[in-house]
């Protein structure tokens, strides 16, 4: 048997002979991660597709690298959390202000799938995108009838948070890795371009009936700078992956009943959503000075800024090939200049990250009532008792 001390922040386990043993620190930060962590694989695998299309190419290849190597460490650690800790994975669902992260596991996937698609692994996305469709599929009814039967007070308006808005940029990442592969395989895109045009417009309904909720939740619920999470900046991202996955569509050929059906509403609507996206980041900027400069809350480093890193970036990416597509040259060069602040971004934000894990012995994760925030546990010092 096993004694437990707790002093401030400093965790100790005394084994049954005495002797004072680290705690398991891995298995508590298996046990507690949730899909938190998908968006850096969504931001780091959006900014590689970006300077892909935009050079240096160096950049790209190594931010692949980074982005797959992170995909496989966060499967591997909830695959983990599913088996051992499913207790811990049910009540994370029983939450609407959690339960919408999990979105981010299958857009995750299809981001970095169009990403290798590019690199030449059009395999390897079809089985990730298929592995996508399947998580999506049970989410997508599982998650509404989970808040729809199970609610435990009168309005879920309260809950709503940023992260829902995931279940917009899940979507539409199958539209994107639909119209994807059906230039890679153009055999299959009899049935693949309906498919990216019928989910291109389940997702853009999603968007307009979401944002309706946000922005009723910000009208009738007090704003303060604690709820005022990074998150929120998926209200833009949400619309570069709407407009993203619409050039797709365009980009497919003319000839494809699905795409003929659809083009002028997608191009039309795509266009109306970049613009959209583009009003949403003036107002983010504002209200994130507003957060931490004017209601002085600390800018440090929180898994959810990687929710800013990805609409970033997606918005660098959207706007590029939408210009392409419709032939509006003004979008390039704004596209150049974005890709570079997704850049920056990301590199403050993993420098954030490095220097917080350096400072500390050990890094777990905690939840808070919209997402994840990380927490470090400081080293003893030597000879403390």
């Amino acid at each position: 048997m096993s004694n437990h001390l707790r002093s401030g922040s400093r965790i100790m386990t005394i084994a049954a002979d005495g002797q004072p043993r680290s705690p398991g620190r891995t298995e508590a930060a298996v046990k507690s991660l949730s899909p938190a962590y998908f968006p850096f694989v969504m931001a780091t695998s959006i900014i590689s597709t970006g300077t892909f299309l935009l050079g240096p190419s160096w950049l790209s290849r190594a931010l692949l690298v980074i982005a797959s190597a992170a995909f496989v460490v966060v499967v591997v650690a909830l695959v983990i959390r599913l088996v051992l800790f499913r207790a811990s994975v049910a009540a994370d669902f029983r939450h609407p202000e959690q339960v919408f992260v999990f979105f981010a596991i299958p857009a995750g996937m299809n981001v970095l799938g169009v990403r290798l698609a590019t690199a030449g692994h059009p395999l390897v996305t079809g089985i990730l995108a298929a592995a996508a469709a399947a998580v999506w599929l049970i989410m997508t009814y599982g998650i509404p009838a989970r808040l729809l039967l199970a609610r435990s007070h009168d309005s879920a308006v309260s809950d709503v948070n940023g992260t829902w808005l995931l279940w917009v940029v899940a979507t539409m990442s199958l539209s994107l890795v639909a119209s994807t592969l059906a230039r890679v395989w153009p055999s299959q895109s009899g049935w693949l371009a309906p498919f990216a045009v019928g989910l291109w417009g389940i997702g853009m309904v999603l968007y307009l009936l979401l944002v309706s909720l946000v922005l009723l939740h910000w009208l009738t619920v007090p704003m303060t700078p604690q709820t005022l999470t990074p998150p929120y900046w998926i209200l833009m991202g949400a619309t570069g992956i709407i407009v993203l996955a619409g050039a797709r569509i365009l980009a497919l050929p003319a000839a494809l009943a699905a795409v003929r059906a659809a083009a002028g509403f997608v191009e039309g609507f795509s266009f109306t959503l970049w613009a959209f996206g583009t009003w949403w980041i003036p107002l983010l900027v504002v209200l994130g000075y507003w957060r931490h400069v004017r209601s002085h809350w600390p800018l440090s480093y929180d898994p959810a800024l990687w929710s800013v890193v990805f609409p970033l970036g997606m918005y660098s990416v959207a706007t590029l090939t939408f210009g392409k597509v419709t032939h509006l040259a003004f979008m390039e060069p704004l596209s150049r200049f974005m890709i570079w602040v997704a850049v920056a971004a990301w590199v403050a934000v993993a420098a954030a990250f490095a220097v917080r894990i350096r400072g500390a012995s050990g890094f777990s994760f905690s939840r808070n009532r919209h997402g994840m925030t990380g927490r470090v546990e400081q080293r003893q010092p030597a000879g403390e008792s």
